[in-house]
């Protein structure tokens, strides 16, 4: 449903750091989710504030089903450095996730006044607002079953059934 999002623009802009960050997306790639994880906290152990490996971290958290943490991790980076968007993107992702779509809502849409051109969250805020939709008609078929504007609107936007 959500687009993933990514510092690899940050994440080139700091080719100090890059064999470390290298080596983290290898191992993630490689399906050592485990390496990945520790060798991204020894890295953080010496650089904690460093926002591309703990934005990396979070995306370890989350492909690796810790939903919770990557959300506090994700959370922290908002806090932290509220000027990135890529963050409050990957928050919007786990909200979703969630079903949480006014969440996911209010993070895509701090993401985009960060940055307006990012593709991703545009995108994915497409995603959650058809989201929101689903759920009105869903309610609205609810209230008056025969109605078939609301069948023929919920049909368009997909097979999903009403929860």
């Amino acid at each position: 449903m959500l687009a993933g999002a990514g510092l690899w623009w940050l994440l080139a802009a700091m080719p100090a750091h890059a064999d470390a960050y290298a080596d983290v997306q290898q191992l993630l790639r490689a399906g050592r989710a485990q390496e990945a994880q520790a060798r991204a906290e020894q890295y953080l152990s010496s650089h904690p504030r460093d926002p591309q490996m703990r934005y990396l971290l979070g995306r370890i958290q989350h492909e690796t089903g810790r939903s919770d943490d990557a959300l506090q991790t994700f959370t922290r980076l908002t806090e932290d450095f509220p000027e990135l968007p890529e963050p409050y993107n990957a928050l919007a992702v786990l909200h979703a996730a969630r079903g949480d779509y006014e969440q996911a809502r209010l993070a895509l849409q701090a993401a985009l006044r960060n940055n307006p051109a990012y593709a991703a969250a545009q995108e994915n805020l497409g995603d959650v607002y058809a989201a929101l939709a689903r759920l009105a008609y869903c309610k609205a078929r609810e209230l008056e079953p025969g109605n078939a504007a609301v069948a023929a609107k919920l049909e368009r936007l997909g097979s999903s059934p009403c929860p």
